[in-house]
Parts: structure tokens; C-alpha cells; sequence
């Protein structure tokens, strides 16, 4: 370890001149010699780094997504050129070129802040040391040694000896305990990590052998820390524990807020991103305009989540634009956004009535029409008598026998028709019959 960091004392001094700015600035509040002004100072150094570190972190969750749509291109590769590793390795270089992907960025964070990681651990070993180191004097130096994380000072080390702690004004019991706090703590957290990323912001659509990998390091990752852990001093621990809570608080936000696509955690997403347009009618920040809108153009390729997303909105009445936004619709969609009808509603059938209700209604309907009828023999009588004498009178004009009424013998045409229509028949020129029925 004493070689790599002197490997990497380039870094040396600019990472000590940083956490001697942030010591002038906690010391001023907590004491020079305190714990909390060397500590507060190496947490602040992981965050500065961590932020400068952000665009790597962007292009890391790019290329691991870039990775995982790769993975059943990548296996296929594998399976063909199984026999010619040479020719298999060309093609993944093929692969990996026509679609811009680099499989280092995934690890670029964390290589990236490895020269800070070695530059903190020579700083640390040369207090421990009792020597100068970049810009940090004999009088930094003291107060440094001096300077305590409850019990545990700065540079000791789990396996350290009794003698060498109890030259440090301090307790091999306490020591013990606080860097177990603290390896215990980096692994769960580092572990938390992992799982958060496997369970929740991958494609389950897609089963790889990129799954089975990180499945393997979401168990090996924790053990390699606890394992390196106990030789690590008490002020690199504060640093490592620092930034795998970092990793583990920017991880989170990044799956609640951009999600891996096909993943549960966009299902999630998407339903709270569905209750607030219906709630607000529109979408908030750039952030939600931006998912609205890669969902859209997506077209036929949405997944099962996003499908069930645009038919939502369509059935609360909202319309998802090209530009990300959201239009309240004039009707409710009929079709789905695949272009298929949707389900109709259903007719509501009228409640049946009971046997005694039926019978009621029946005869009060049949008095209700008794009665129209009474009233309207009563009030035309005289026109049904006239009716009735003039139906019964034989029509002078009728035609001879074995004419027909169109005839150019006999009266008026039709009228025989019309004077020998039975009773019962309907009036008019009746319909020919057929040839085989007469």
C-alpha cells in the first residue's frame, strides 16, 4: 500500500493544502485539535471530489445502460465465435465502436478518485508516521495526531499494536471498536448499493449473465472492504464510509427520478408521474417533459410499463405530445396507443322485477288502455258508423269478370282490387303471387 501511494504523491499536495482550508475553517468553530475539525475537514474533502466527479457519474449510468441493452447482442457473439476467441473479441470491438458504448466508463468514477483515495491514505500514514507530508508542517502535524473520532485518533489502524496506540493517547479497546463500527457500516452500505441497483433499476425483460455478474459483486464488494477494511487507517475509513454514503444517497435519486427503462423502479415512476398530470394537467420541470417525451417516440416500442402509462392518461382524458408535454383532450380516447379499439363499456342491464310488480304493471297498463279506447269510441262515434255504411256499399263501377283492375274494360283502375279486398287484408296493389303457387 506504501507503494502505491507514493506512486500517487503527485496528488499529494493539493489534496493536503485542501483539507488544511477546510481545517482553518472547522477549527475556527469546533477547536484546531478537535476530532470534529479533522474529521468534519475529510468529509468535506469526499464531497468536493464527489461533486467534481458528477459528469463521470453521468456518463458511468449512460454506459452501464448502454451495457445492458448490449448484453443479448454481446451473447450472441459468444455463442457463434465459441471456438475463435480472437475473432470473438474483434467483434465485440465491432460491437462496441458501432454503438458508442466504452465498457471502462462504467468504472470511470471510481478510478477517478482512486489518486485521491492513495493521496489521503500517504497524508494519514505520514501523521500516523510522525512526518510532514505536502503542505501540512510539524505544528498541523501535532494537532493532528492529537485529534480524536470518539476515542479513535486519526491514524491508527484496527491491527495496530497496544504500544503504538497508547502512544497516541489512546485505548486499544476503543480503537477496536470504532473501525469495526466503521468497516461494518462501508459494507452495508456498499452492499445497500448494490442490491438497490440490482432489484430495482435493471431490466427485468432481459435475463444476461451481466445480472449473474452483479449479483456475484453485490456480495463480493462487501467482503473485499471488510477484508482491506482492517488495514485501513481511522481517517480513510471516514473517507470511504463518506463516499459510499454519497454513492448510496446519489444512486437513489437517480432511480426515483430516471430510471432504467423496463425496470420496477419505472413502473413506480411512471405511476407517480400518471396521479400528478391527472392531479395538475400538465408536468413539472424538465425532468418529467423529458420522460413524457422519450416515451412518445418511442411509438410501437414501448414497453409494458410505458404502454400502460399513455393509456392512462388517455383514459383520464389527456393527450402526451411530441415536445414532452401534456394536452387536455376534447374526448376520451377509443382506441388504445397501439392503434387497437378499446374496450367498450359495458350496457347496464335493467333490474328485473319480481313476478308481482310484473303482474301490477301489466294491469295497470291494460285499464289505462281500456280507457283510451272508451274515450275514443265515445267522441267519434258517428264518424265509425259512417265508415262503416260506406265500406259495406257495393261499388257501382266494378269491373267485369276475368278483367283486371288495370284493364281497359270496366271503371276505374284498382278500384275492382279495392272493392274485393277481404277482410283483414291490407289495402293497395297487392304483391303478385308466384308462378308455383297459383
Amino acid at each position: 500500500m506504501d507503494t502505491i501511494a507514493g506512486f500517487f504523491s503527485f496528488i499529494t499536495t493539493p489534496v493536503s493544502w485542501v483539507i488544511v482550508q477546510f481545517h482553518k475553517l472547522y477549527g475556527a468553530i469546533f477547536g484546531p485539535d478537535t476530532g470534529w475539525a479533522w474529521g468534519l475537514s475529510i468529509v468535506s474533502l469526499v464531497i468536493l471530489i464527489r461533486i467534481c466527479l458528477i459528469p463521470l457519474f453521468v456518463k458511468q449510468i449512460k454506459a452501464t445502460r448502454a451495457m445492458q441493452t448490449l448484453q443479448p447482442e454481446m451473447k450472441k457473439i459468444q455463442e457463434r465465435y465459441k471456438s475463435d476467441k480472437q475473432r470473438q473479441s474483434e467483434e465485440m470491438m465491432k460491437l462496441y465502436k458501432e454503438s458508442g458504448t466504452n465498457p471502462l466508463s462504467s468504472c470511470l468514477p471510481i478510478l477517478a478518485q482512486s489518486p485521491f483515495f492513495f493521496a489521503l491514505y500517504h497524508v494519514l500514514n505520514g501523521i500516523a508516521s510522525n512526518k510532514k507530508v505536502g503542505v501540512i508542517d510539524q505544528q498541523l502535524l501535532d494537532s493532528a495526531r492529537d485529534a480524536h473520532i470518539f476515542g479513535a485518533p486519526l491514524a491508527v489502524k484496527f491491527t495496530d499494536s497496544a504500544d503504538k496506540v497508547a502512544s497516541l493517547s489512546a485505548s486499544l479497546t476503543d480503537v477496536r471498536v470504532v473501525t469495526a463500527l466503521m468497516i461494518i457500516l462501508m459494507s452495508a452500505s456498499q452492499f445497500f448499493t448494490q442490491r438497490q441497483l440490482m432489484t430495482k433499476n435493471v431490466d427485468t425483460t432481459v435475463k444476461t449473465p451481466f445480472m449473474q455478474q452483479q449479483k456475484m459483486l453485490m456480495y463480493v464488494f462487501p467482503i473485499m472492504f471488510a477484508v482491506f477494511g482492517i488495514n485501513f487507517p481511522v481517517g480513510v475509513l471516514v473517507y470511504w464510509l463518506t463516499t459510499n454514503v454519497w454513492t448510496m444517497g446519489q444512486q437513489m435519486y437517480v432511480i426515483r427520478q430516471n430510471p432504467t427503462p423496463g425496470s420496477k423502479a419505472q413502473a413506480a415512476y411512471l405511476e407517480r408521474l400518471q396521479k400528478h398530470i391527472t392531479a395538475s394537467g400538465k408536468t413539472r420541470g424538465r425532468g418529467q417533459t423529458r420522460a413524457v417525451k422519450a416515451i412518445v417516440a418511442k411509438g410501437r416500442d414501448r414497453n409494458e410499463y410505458e404502454r400502460k402509462f399513455i393509456n392512462g392518461l388517455n383514459k383520464a382524458g389527456f393527450a402526451a405530445q411530441a415536445d414532452g408535454t401534456v394536452i387536455v383532450s376534447e374526448t376520451v380516447a377509443t382506441t388504445t396507443e397501439d392503434g387497437a379499439p378499446a374496450a367498450a363499456p359495458k350496457r347496464q342491464q335493467p333490474k328485473r322485477q319480481s313476478k308481482s310488480k310484473r303482474q301490477a304493471g301489466t294491469a295497470v297498463s291494460g285499464a289505462k288502455a281500456d280507457d283510451a279506447s272508451t274515450d275514443t269510441v265515445a267522441s267519434g262515434g258517428a264518424d265509425a258508423k259512417t265508415s262503416l255504411t260506406k265500406s259495406e256499399e257495393k261499388p257501382q263501377n266494378a269491373p267485369a269478370k276475368g278483367k283486371t283492375a288495370g284493364g281497359t274494360k270496366g271503371g276505374q283502375p284498382g278500384q275492382g282490387t279495392r272493392s274485393k279486398a277481404k277482410s283483414g287484408q291490407r289495402k293497395g296493389q297487392q304483391r303478385p303471387k308466384h308462378p308455383s303457387k297459383k
